[in-house]
């Protein structure tokens, strides 16, 4: 590929997160924000990970909207649940806050509570997208997997601190790249975890049978 082909290729996958990341913006808006940010990042997350397994089919804009309407009921389901638990965790470290010296001894089981449920949340729209599992295995296999796999986990952290601090220096770059260009990371890491584990699991079964 010559260098002019090279650019122009950089050029439409930076057109492409710019789209994607601004239908991301508008159907979250559509969806009130409350109610619009899981359908729309599951839509995002769906079309990112078509992109990297070179499965894209139809226009982006009629993929991102049948995804969005087909899982806006189920990904908000699973919204509630991290909403309320982020409440949870939330309240509780306020009120031992408020109570400080009094319940200590409940630190360190709400921080690993915690821990849990930002690794969780880490891996939680790669494998609902990827994978075809239960409402509550969902959650189950996205802590899993985040479990069994730490480097990707430290990566995918990375890229948020990364993007983080990149938007915090160019704040016009919101509308256009942050939520694209960090699901487009995290799917990648994602999928590189995913293929890990699928060879840890080959591997074991010919142990077995060997």
């Amino acid at each position: 590929m010559g260098g002019w082909e090279r650019f122009n290729t950089i050029v439409y996958g930076m057109l492409k997160l710019a789209y994607l990341n601004l239908l991301w913006v508008l159907f979250t808006i559509a969806g009130l924000v409350a109610f619009g940010f899981f359908p729309a990042t599951a839509a995002l997350f769906t079309m990112v990970r078509k992109w990297q397994l070179r499965d894209e089919t139809g226009p982006v804009f009629t993929s991102f909207w049948h995804t969005y309407k087909k899982e806006f009921f189920k990904s908000n389901g699973y919204g509630l649940i991290f909403t309320v638990i982020g409440y949870i965790l939330y309240y509780d470290f306020t009120f031992i806050g408020m109570n400080s010296g009094k319940l200590t001894f409940l630190v360190p089981v709400i921080v690993l509570i915690l821990i849990w449920y930002m690794i969780t949340l880490f891996f939680f729209f790669p494998v609902y997208v990827h994978f075809d599992l239960p409402f509550f295995k969902v959650l189950k296999q996205s802590l899993l997997i985040a479990l069994t796999s730490p480097l990707e986990l430290i990566q995918m952290a990375a890229a948020c601190g990364l993007l983080y601090g990149i938007v915090s220096l160019l704040p016009g770059i919101i509308p256009l790249f942050s939520g694209s260009v960090l699901a487009y990371a995290v799917m990648w890491i994602g999928l590189r975890a995913f293929d890990k584990v699928e060879r840890k699991k080959l591997k074991s079964v010919e142990n077995k049978t060997a």
